[in-house]
């Protein structure tokens, strides 16, 4: 997705949409940890999940709400 080695700016407390539905149903998570790996919780029934980053940006449809535009 990012060529150079650039890394998708993300924020802790970023919605995001994933392109498959967990098994609950939902495809809104909310970005707990950003580092090395991601760490996301499931909107809907609070499940948490922790990918790679390069899994999670190949398996992320969107950004729906950035935490760094919800604070200003």
């Amino acid at each position: 997705m990012f060529e150079g080695g650039e890394q998708m700016l993300l924020h802790v407390g970023d919605l995001v949409k994933m392109r498959k539905s967990h098994p609950c149903g939902n495809d809104i998570w909310k970005i707990t940890y950003v580092g090395a790996d991601i760490k996301m919780r499931c909107e809907k029934c609070e499940r948490i999940v922790m990918l790679e980053r390069p899994v999670f940006e190949k398996r992320l449809k969107k950004i729906i709400q950035s935490a760094e535009e919800a604070e200003t």
